[in-house]
């Protein structure tokens, strides 16, 4: 019988861009990456944490790059959000060949491949222990992924956001372009926005902050992080009061 670990958060929102699942590939999903990403959820299986995922599109397409090329903002942003699908059915295919129980909730309906996004289901998936992943963004266009991630975590009533990232945490400039960086071990919602940190947009942290939501950013591709993360482990950078 195995004996579920106490943790520091019950239920999580845990955000992931799209370029996590590039890997060494210049556009599309790496499955390797899929697959470690994968790994490293199911490490959580015997935690009894709620896990609720939302994932980028920007492997595959940038709404906002292609409005700033020309093409209508409403039209980039929603193929962006039929970016952001494709990526939730890759990530569920391969959450499902490691014997995870799956849901994916799209706030664009098509059901033939996903359910549509409804609260009161998706936080009873979470109770009885399925990983939703919530695809399609807010549904809105002019709108973020982190934005999304933000409004999921609050309507579901997470414990707090997991911002996976490639680096160790939020640093006063970008650790790959600038040497002397430091990384902050805790800050607050208003300094990210006064200082203008790229951590999550502007009304992505306005939401957490105005609902008290905690964000823990971390570092995904060290293996174990996550669980580090959710069991308390002093890792990466929280944002919070």
């Amino acid at each position: 019988m195995k004996v579920k670990q106490k943790t520091a958060y019950k239920r999580i929102l845990l955000k992931l861009s799209g370029e996590a699942l590039l890997g060494k590939q210049s556009t599309g999903v790496d499955p390797e990456v899929a697959n470690y990403i994968a790994d490293e959820i199911k490490s959580l299986s015997n935690m009894g944490v709620q896990l609720g995922i939302v994932i980028g599109g920007g492997n595959i397409f940038r709404g906002i790059e292609a409005s700033a090329k020309g093409m209508d903002r409403t039209t980039a942003d929603y193929m962006g959000m039929l970016a952001t699908v494709i990526n939730s059915l890759a990530l569920q295919s391969a959450l499902e060949e490691r014997g995870l129980s799956t849901r994916v909730q799209s706030s664009i309906e098509m059901r033939e491949i996903a359910e549509p996004f409804i609260q009161r289901r998706a936080v009873r998936h979470l109770e009885k222990g399925r990983i939703v992943i919530f695809a399609g963004g807010t549904g809105n266009p002019y709108f973020s992924t982190d934005t999304a991630a933000a409004l999921r975590a609050v309507e579901m009533h997470a414990d707090v956001i997991m911002k996976a990232t490639k680096v160790d945490g939020v640093y006063n400039a970008d650790p790959v372009k600038d040497g002397t960086a430091v990384m902050f071990k805790k800050i607050s919602y208003i300094d990210i926005l006064t200082k203008n940190l790229k951590v999550m947009d502007a009304t992505a942290i306005s939401l957490c902050r105005d609902n008290l939501l905690p964000i823990i950013v971390f570092n995904m591709q060290k293996k174990g992080n996550i669980r580090k993360a959710i069991c308390g482990q002093k890792i990466g950078t929280y944002v919070g009061e």
